[in-house]
């Protein structure tokens, strides 16, 4: 037997108001991420609960990029060279997407601090999870290429000493010739000069 008609109206009941927001809003963006995944579409969906909780999903390129890309989409064409001349409406969405925009970062941002994490889902702390591995896997690679560019430099100094005392003592070696001294008994003497007892 197959439900029936469901009545599109406020839910009364607490409870079951939010667990229907609950169960819906995972079955959204469970599609919004089919979407991305099977058409290779950006999709960006943004949920504010009735108690102003943000649930958000962007694919690929991530939310902030799919916003700028809107923005570009819907204003690029009618934006006016000199922001005066903006009609109000079209002022307050620009501020109310750069706040939204703000928001998102900041709340990012705390996530990333291990700050207010409380209000995430399981699926939205193993998401943060990956982005935190490879932020850190990213972070560890760039220190090594550095460890090891330092280590070539220092690499690089220390044979162009060894070439440089090589140098020295086959001047040394020939002036000492060309004096015409015993090589035994000059270099004694230099020692000696050098460090007398």
């Amino acid at each position: 037997m197959g439900r029936g008609k469901v009545v599109l109206e406020r839910i009364q009941n607490k409870i079951n108001r939010q667990a229907t927001f609950t169960k819906r809003r995972d079955g959204l963006l469970k599609k919004a991420y089919e979407l991305s995944l099977l058409c290779d579409a950006e999709v960006a969906l943004i949920i504010f609960s009735s108690h102003g909780e943000l649930f958000e999903f962007g694919s690929n390129f991530g939310m902030a990029k799919i916003l700028e890309r809107y923005r570009q989409y819907c204003y690029t064409s009618q934006e006016p060279s000199d922001i005066n001349q903006l009609e109000p409406e079209a002022l307050f969405r620009e501020i109310l997407r750069l706040r939204a925009l703000r928001e998102s970062l900041e709340r990012s941002q705390r996530h990333f601090l291990g700050e207010d994490l409380g209000t995430l889902g399981v699926k939205e702390l193993q998401k943060l999870e990956k982005q935190i591995d490879k932020t850190l896997s990213l972070s560890r690679q760039r220190k090594t290429d550095l460890m090891r560019q330092h280590l070539e430099t220092l690499q690089k100094k220390a044979h162009d000493l060894e070439e440089e005392n090589m140098q020295l003592k086959f001047k040394l070696e020939e002036a000492i010739r060309a004096s015409g001294a015993d090589p035994n008994i000059a270099v004694i003497t230099n020692h000696l000069r050098v460090h007398p007892a």
